[in-house]
């Protein structure tokens, strides 16, 4: 074909060229549009935080360090409570140098009582008030372990070892009052169901069973807390972040076959949230001023959402706090 044919050729067939062309850009238009929405609204509130503290399990990475990248442009005093000690000083370089601001790194490996303790026992000693408490660390989908405790891994870590350090540190936020404790969840929750008679699950072990059960408790806990803390001006929160690409999934990816790790990769990448809108809701309820006067909620895309019917049973929301009270050796 010549050039002056090539030519003719695109005259007798501009319409269906135009039309291909819309299709084309209508369709990646609309990608474009559903990508922007399922990366969620931002939290709008301006609210500053100077002169308070702020303590974040598991901040040196994913939501939880973009967390504390906010809270520390806003004026706050960040205190890192992390597992790996070198990347969570890493991260609170980075986010010094680029914020001003004080940023506190501590050791906390949440799959451990002791180390639970021995950090609460640190916080008390160093830190004159907190503010804000916002447990964020969790693992997700990991293989059949046990804490050092003996507990089911995903139960221990995102619940019991959340709820310890929140008993222990629970005087100095009183007294730092107003205060907000943030409890990390997921929409998983509505899969979710406590196993009163194996709550470790050691009889019929599922990844995905245990960690819906998990995040069922993180929004059961919040709920009974709120009721604990009234007219403390202690307010509680429950949430989830949405679909965010962290390593929280990484446990995922070492079980399935490489095409759908590829794909799982390469769809996420495009269609999950960042980092930084998976670490939105956590922000809006920390700051937003229209929190101040709620309390035991649960919360998606900086707005309240009904959670599943399952997570408002009172009767299951206290016998979860009596039963962790037992587990982590408190007195109910």
């Amino acid at each position: 074909m010549t050039w002056a044919d090539f030519v003719e050729w695109l005259y007798q067939n501009k319409v269906v060229l135009i039309a291909v062309t819309c299709s084309v850009v209508g369709a990646g238009g609309c990608l474009v549009g559903l990508r922007a929405w399922l990366q969620g609204p931002m939290c709008r509130s301006k609210a500053r935080l100077d002169g308070k503290t702020v303590v974040i399990t598991g901040s040196n990475t994913g939501i939880g360090k973009e967390t504390a990248r906010d809270l520390s442009r806003r004026g706050a005093r960040v205190v890192m409570l992390c597992r790996d000690l070198q990347k969570a000083r890493t991260a609170a370089e980075e986010i010094n140098k680029e914020t001003g601001n004080p940023m506190v790194v501590h050791h906390l490996d949440l799959a451990s009582l002791e180390s639970v303790r021995n950090t609460a026992e640190i916080l008390a000693d160093t830190e004159q008030n907190i503010h804000i408490l916002i447990n964020n660390a969790g693992i997700m989908m990991c293989p059949r372990w046990e804490t050092k405790d003996g507990f089911e891994m995903q139960l221990g870590t995102n619940h019991l070892g959340h709820f310890l350090l929140t008993m222990l540190l629970l005087d100095r936020l009183k007294a730092s009052a107003p205060a907000r404790i943030i409890n990390v969840s997921s929409i998983a929750h509505t899969q979710g169901k406590m196993h009163w008679d194996d709550l470790h699950l050691t009889k019929d072990y599922n990844a995905k069973t245990a960690y819906c059960q998990s995040k069922l408790a993180n929004v059961l806990f919040t709920r009974e807390m709120a009721k604990k803390l009234q007219g403390t001006n202690v307010n509680t929160y429950s949430l989830h972040p949405g679909v965010v690409q962290t390593e929280l999934g990484r446990h995922i990816h070492q079980s399935v076959n490489g095409f759908i790790h590829w794909a799982f990769h390469f769809f996420g990448n495009f269609f999950f949230k960042t980092v930084t809108r998976g670490a939105q809701t956590t922000i809006y309820c920390a700051v937003d001023e229209t929190l101040a006067t709620q309390t035991g909620k649960y919360y998606s895309d900086c707005a309240e959402k009904q959670p599943h019917p399952l997570a408002l049973c009172d009767d299951d929301a206290r016998r979860l706090w009596d039963v962790s009270s037992e587990l982590v050796g408190l007195s109910v």
